[in-house]
């Protein structure tokens, strides 16, 4: 599962890039009740979302080479030079190299042989998100992925990734976890992008961080009513939970879930 004990290859931090970080800002507060803290007047407009004293994820402004708004999941690394190198071998791309965060750590923006960004944090100062696993933060990544097999053997040579085969009445469901740490150590899933409605019209591979809530139709609700949209209305899943997916007003999709995917 996801907490803030993490170990090589978990997500450690998630981020948003917006065209108005003010306008984000807002929206997140609203409704996840996040308050976003800038880092400074030389960082660019980059901060920091809160809650209860906690980080619970990074905002940025969207840098338009770099692709439209949308919701980075980065994954913990030994060495961000090496994973970059790895990734290249793989048939992937870096489009943000390793580089320094003011001493916090290295990250870097890379792309996997499907052209689907994710980040990765060497730790430095900074572990990683301050709270993970409950409601208002991280609980859960999925990556939509044109070809499932393919995944799995890229984020396993670059990440040490690990699968299991979970069954569900609706099907089989491919979940994640890093090298060693079985079924507690199980952060996210795999899930074919044309078998999915939702994802399938758009075509459109990528990362989508869940966020946990305790009363998810109150969060789709709110998230239309702050400007978002709800890109699947609340669903309950047997043996999951109940979720949506939802997009802020600039772009960026992400879901939110009550429940735990680990269990089946």
């Amino acid at each position: 599962m996801l907490t803030t004990r993490f170990v090589d290859g978990a997500p450690s931090w998630i981020d948003v890039s917006t065209s108005d970080i003010e306008g984000a800002a807002s929206f997140y507060r609203g409704l996840f009740g996040w308050e976003f803290r800038p880092a400074g007047p030389g960082a660019g407009g980059h901060g920091f979302f809160r809650l209860a004293g906690r980080t619970v994820a990074g905002g940025r402004p969207a840098i338009p080479e770099q692709g439209p708004p949308a919701w980075t999941v980065y994954f913990r690394s030994p060495d961000a030079d090496a994973t970059a190198q790895a990734v290249r071998q793989a048939g992937g791309g870096v489009p943000v190299p390793p580089a320094e965060v003011d001493g916090q750590g290295r990250s870097a923006v890379l792309a996997d042989q499907a052209g689907v960004s994710f980040g990765i944090w060497e730790p430095g100062r900074v572990e990683g998100l301050g709270a993970a696993g409950e409601v208002g933060s991280l609980c859960w990544a999925e990556l939509y992925t044109p070809d499932i097999a393919r995944a799995a053997a890229f984020y396993h040579s670059v990440l040490g990734w690990e699968t299991s085969a979970v069954t569900f009445p609706s099907g089989v469901y491919t979940t994640l976890n890093p090298a060693g740490t079985g079924d507690d150590g199980m952060f996210g899933g795999l899930v074919p992008l044309a078998d999915d409605p939702t994802e399938a019209a758009s075509g459109r591979p990528y990362w989508l961080p869940y966020i946990g809530a305790d009363d998810t139709d109150a969060v789709a609700a709110r998230a239309a009513e702050l400007g978002g949209s709800v890109r699947m209305p609340a669903t309950s899943l047997a043996g999951v939970g109940r979720l949506a997916r939802l997009e802020d007003p600039y772009g960026a999709r992400f879901a939110v879930l009550r429940g735990d995917p680990r269990r089946t």
